[in-house]
């Protein structure tokens, strides 16, 4: 080994040893008589000592040594005079008597240290050197102990670790595949995985009961801070199981990484059904570390009949005799709000990502008096009323939006997001999970005039609603469910369906003649007719669940090499063209 000791576990009970220590030159101050060096490795940092009166060329050359330069140095331990409380080993220092250099630094194009001077591209660009940054490094870290920690729990369980094909056949569902040309094969390609889910479903086929892989996945799809075209997830599939033994496998990992990761103990999971998730929260992975529950005004597609709740000269409001779907949110304590506070969320509610034509506000005053943005058209009974009906209390704001149903229900729900993280009730410290379960089993997709599986193909529907699959196929309910941490989706997962027939009419369901379900899927459908247990699984997004434990809210500062938001690698410039050669071979060619 080069090095006796690394450069962060020296103490103070070290002093008078004789170290070698191997790092990189963090930074150098020359005071005259004496210059100080920063060596840094991956453990920390040690502070070397050079002084002129007891080695004049050694401090000599010391001075010579740039940023970055890779350095190999042998010395004594000292007591440092003015310690530093702030570094593990800030009580101790270096005195030099040796230095090698093992290899000499360009300048930085930015500097190595917590508050970087370079910006997002620049640093994936040159990402080895944003990697050597602890902030960076350390989130790797993190992300090597979550990976070790799930590993310990699920071997604990009995499941075995299963390497699955990376090479596989390109599927309809789901988002875009990336393909891959076979040369041997000319005219053929292969798919990247979007996940191992029927590879998983074969190994249950093939009586191994518990298996767990923690797995590169691929999509070609819209990035964003959740996303990247590469991502892991840890894959995970049982058999003989219903919803509940998942429920309580998978609530199990997550307690235990939360406890051993983050030395935090987290309640038992509560459960949320997905049509309450979208009354209360318009989406199906609400953030619940604080309440403020959407509250409905008006919804026609309801049925309870219930008595407008206003009437009157509020009759005279078009805004809300003509919409579909009129609800809000009570934001506590926000009543005095200015009104270039309310324009200002006004303007927010507008913008094209929100999607909102206009805001209303309710003031529920200190004094216990109600005011509102359309006083015009309420009085202040009927403006009263609305107050008791979301429970407001003096003090309180209440915003509401009215129009089409599904787009104002996720315009409440950014809205409340907002609201709650101007309130600082989104804190990262603070982590609070939850199950979704009872999601819809299809969704109609208007431009192609067909149903979609919402979860995917191979997902059992409620054994109580399988009836409805060829009568009502709107109203079957999966056998599927989401884990959501501080409004995340981390993990989903469902029952599979684990007979032909059953496999079948699904297909049918979603459009494919029993031809195309034959191409694509016929192993699995084949391999169902040699006694398939029943079973279910779940896969969690291994990177979002790294960057909430670092309170991050990109995934990307938890890859190591990560693609930006084209879907390019700025270190290694790809994608990129390939010569002409190669294109030849694999018999594809491009029009000059």
């Amino acid at each position: 080994m080069f090095r006796s000791h690394t450069c962060g576990e020296l103490k103070i009970n070290h002093v008078n040893t004789q170290v070698t220590l191997c790092g990189l030159l963090q930074r150098s101050r020359n005071l005259g008589g004496m210059t100080f060096i920063d060596l840094r490795d991956r453990y920390g940092i040690t502070q070397l000592v050079f002084n002129m009166d007891v080695n004049a060329q050694l401090c000599e050359q010391a001075r010579t040594l740039g940023r970055e330069f890779v350095l190999k140095v042998t010395g004594t331990v000292a007591e440092r005079s003015n310690k530093n409380a702030k570094m593990p080993t800030g009580d101790i220092e270096i005195n030099v008597t040796a230095v090698e250099v093992l290899n000499e630094s360009l300048t930085p194009p930015f500097t190595i240290e917590e508050n970087t001077d370079g910006g997002d591209e620049l640093r994936m660009k040159y990402r080895y050197l944003d990697l050597r940054r602890p902030s960076v490094r350390a989130n790797l870290e993190l992300r090597h102990k979550v990976a070790a920690e799930t590993r310990t729990y699920l071997n604990s369980q009995n499941f075995l670790e299963v390497e699955t094909p990376v090479l596989i056949k390109s599927t309809p569902e789901g988002a875009r595949d990336f393909v891959v040309p076979s040369r041997m094969n000319q005219g053929q390609f292969y798919a990247l995985p979007q996940s191992p889910q029927t590879f998983k479903q074969l190994l249950m086929v093939a009586n191994f009961d518990k298996y767990y892989q923690i797995v590169k996945c691929f999509r070609d799809e819209d990035l964003r801070a959740d996303r990247q075209p590469e991502f892991t997830q840890i894959d995970c599939e049982m058999s003989f199981v219903e919803q509940e033994d998942i429920l309580k496998m998978f609530e199990g990992l997550v307690r235990h990484l939360f406890k051993n990761v983050k030395g935090i103990e987290i309640p038992e999971l509560s459960r949320m059904t997905y049509a309450d998730a979208m009354k209360f929260y318009g989406n199906d992975k609400p953030d619940i570390r604080f309440e403020m529950k959407i509250t409905e005004l008006k919804n026609m597609d309801s049925e309870s009949g219930e008595e407008q709740l206003w009437k009157g000269a509020g009759d005279a409001f078009k805004v809300f005799e003509d919409a579909q779907y009129i609800a809000g949110i009570c934001a506590r304590g926000c009543a005095s709000y200015t009104r270039k506070q309310t324009d200002e969320l006004t303007d927010w509610v507008k913008r094209p990502q929100i999607g909102a034509t206009g805001l209303i506000f309710i003031k529920h005053n200190s004094d216990g008096t109600a005011t509102s943005s359309i006083n015009k058209f309420f009085n202040e009974d009927e403006l009263k009323k609305i107050c008791t009906h979301f429970k407001s209390v003096p003090g309180d704001l209440i915003l509401i939006l009215a129009g089409e149903k599904n787009k104002m229900q996720k315009a409440l729900s950014e809205l409340r997001l907002e609201i709650g993280e101007r309130l600082g009730l989104r804190d990262r410290s603070k982590f609070s999970a939850h199950w979704v379960i009872d999601f819809p089993l299809l969704e109609w997709n208007d431009d192609v005039k067909r149903w979609h599986a919402m979860h995917h193909p191979f997902t059992s529907p409620k054994i109580e609603d399988i009836d409805l699959l060829k009568t009502n196929p709107g109203q079957v309910r999966a056998n599927a469910y989401d884990m959501v941490i501080n409004g995340v989706e981390i993990g989903g997962g469902s029952i599979r369906i684990h007979n032909k027939e059953l496999q079948q009419t699904m297909f049918e369901v979603l459009g494919f003649t029993s031809e195309k379900a034959q191409e694509q899927f016929g192993f699995l459908m084949n391999a169902f007719q040699y006694g398939a247990p029943p079973h279910g699984g779940i896969a969690f997004g291994f990177d979002r669940l790294c960057a909430l434990f670092g309170g991050a809210d990109t995934i990307r500062d938890f890859i190591a090499f990560p693609k930006n938001n084209s879907g390019r690698d700025m270190m290694i410039d790809a994608p990129s063209a390939i010569d002409d050669e190669q294109l030849k071979e694999l018999n594809i060619y491009t029009r000059k």
